[in-house]
């Protein structure tokens, strides 16, 4: 994934999103349904009806970027709601990216008592 700068915020777009849609179709989805501007340098993460797609939408100040990702086995995490938008950490989207549950990431090691 692309560093991204501090103080960037990251959306999750509630609901499923028709993954035909490109750079203009996502833009004015994330102006009318959450009245933001796409332009304002937030992320914004889209799943298709499937749950193996993602299309992330980010503004770096010069133009807009369009990244796609599908797997080839499971579905990406994603919030029961219909609509409306979720914040997530910059960590939490790079465990999205890699499949891995950012609702409620676990250890696979737990330190024991040195003594």
């Amino acid at each position: 994934m692309i560093g991204l700068p501090s103080g960037t915020r990251v959306w999750l777009v509630a609901g499923h999103t028709d993954m035909r849609k490109g750079f203009d179709g996502l833009a004015a989805l994330v102006q009318t349904a959450l009245a933001e501007s796409p332009f304002c340098g937030h992320v914004f993460v889209f799943r298709g009806r499937r749950g193996d797609i993602l299309k992330v939408l980010w503004f770096d100040g010069q133009g807009l970027m369009l990244l796609a990702k599908r797997l080839e086995r499971g579905r990406f995490v994603w919030p029961q709601a219909d609509s409306g938008r979720v914040a997530l950490t910059p960590a939490q989207l790079s465990m999205l990216l890699e499949g891995i549950d950012w609702r409620m990431p676990r250890r696979t090691h737990e330190p024991q008592l040195a003594a």
